[in-house]
C-alpha cells in the first residue's frame, strides 16, 4: 500500500482503483482541501476509481466543500466509514444534501468492520463498471 501525505489528510493507495482518505483529528475540511484532494486523485488515477472515507478522526466539512466533495467524474463510488452515532448522522445529512447529484455513497460502521466491507463493496461497485 502507497501512502501519501496532504495539507490536512493522509492518503493510502489500496490498490490500483481504491483511495483511502483519513483527515486529520480536528480539521474542517475547506473548499481549498476539497480541490487539494481532488487534484491529487486524479494525478494517481487515470480512469475510474472509488473512495474509501475513514472518519477514524473527529472533523468536519464547510458548506461549500458539502456542495462539492465527490464530484470528481471519474468517482464510481465512495464508501464511507463511520465509528460514532453522530458521525454517522452528519454522513447521512451530506449525502441528503447531494441526492439530486445522485452519488453512489455507502456508509459503513467501523465497529462491525466496516473498513473491510466498504473496500469490499467498491470492489464490487467497480467491477460492475468495468463489465458494463
Amino acid at each position: 500500500m502507497q501512502k501519501y501525505r496532504l495539507s490536512f489528510a493522509h492518503i493510502n493507495i489500496i490498490n490500483n482503483q481504491i483511495a483511502e482518505i483519513i483527515v486529520d483529528d480536528g480539521v474542517v475540511v475547506s473548499l481549498e482541501m476539497v480541490e487539494e484532494h481532488d487534484d491529487f486523485l486524479t494525478s494517481i488515477f487515470d480512469g475510474e476509481f472509488g473512495i474509501l472515507v475513514n472518519k477514524i478522526n473527529n472533523y468536519h466539512y464547510s458548506p461549500e466543500a458539502q456542495l462539492i466533495m465527490g464530484s470528481i467524474e471519474n468517482i464510481v463510488a465512495v464508501a464511507v466509514v463511520n465509528y460514532t452515532t453522530q458521525d454517522k448522522q452528519s454522513s447521512k445529512e451530506i449525502i441528503d444534501k447531494r441526492f439530486m447529484d445522485q452519488l453512489n455513497i455507502k456508509i459503513f460502521s467501523g465497529l462491525e468492520l466496516g473498513r473491510q466491507q466498504a473496500i469490499t463493496w467498491l470492489q464490487q461497485e467497480l467491477a460492475n463498471i468495468s463489465t458494463n
